[in-house]
């Protein structure tokens, strides 16, 4: 006599998260050094977008701005350095090293085009902050619309919801 197995997504939905945890822990958290002996990372972006500019923060502590590479070239904006380690004492046994060290590189590519002589970069307790404001052309334009009908625009307003009690 065979017995029958009730199928459960979810317990095929938890195979599959275990395999990408499992998938992560041997990838990213584990880094490996590059050819050079030294250990890359990726600083964690936020990219924010306006009508008039892209507005990208950087988490970079510890970085000295004078070891900060920022380039613009071709849609791609590109955030290079290296970050020093310590020198190792040897009168000292670590129980716990987890303070990155090493060069990174972290590349990004921009939906329209940015005004390059413009671009404004900023570093503030260890957050780096770039202001790239776009072209003419790629700003958002308000268009008109009118009715075959009436020559008169179709118009709206917008409400103060923060003052209407």
């Amino acid at each position: 006599m065979s017995n029958l197995t009730r199928w459960d997504p979810f317990r095929e939905m938890m195979s599959f998260r275990s395999a990408i945890d499992r998938l992560f822990d041997e990838t990213v958290f584990n880094r490996q050094p590059d050819f050079e002996g030294q250990i890359s990372w990726s600083p964690a972006l936020d990219v924010a977008e306006t009508g008039d500019e892209y507005l990208v923060k950087a988490s970079l502590p510890g970085i000295e701005p004078d070891d900060l590479e920022i380039t613009y070239s071709n849609n791609v904006l590109t955030i290079k350095g290296e970050m020093q380690s310590e020198r190792e004492v040897e009168d000292q046994r670590y129980h716990l090293r987890e303070r990155r060290s090493g060069s990174f590189s972290r590349s990004l590519s921009l939906p329209s085009i940015v005004d390059a002589d413009h671009i404004q970069a900023s570093y503030t307790a260890g957050v780096l902050t770039l202001h790239l404001p776009k072209v003419e052309e790629a700003k958002p334009r308000r268009i008109q619309v009118r009715s075959a009908e009436s020559p008169r625009m179709i118009e709206g307003q917008s409400r103060d919801i923060k003052n209407k009690n």
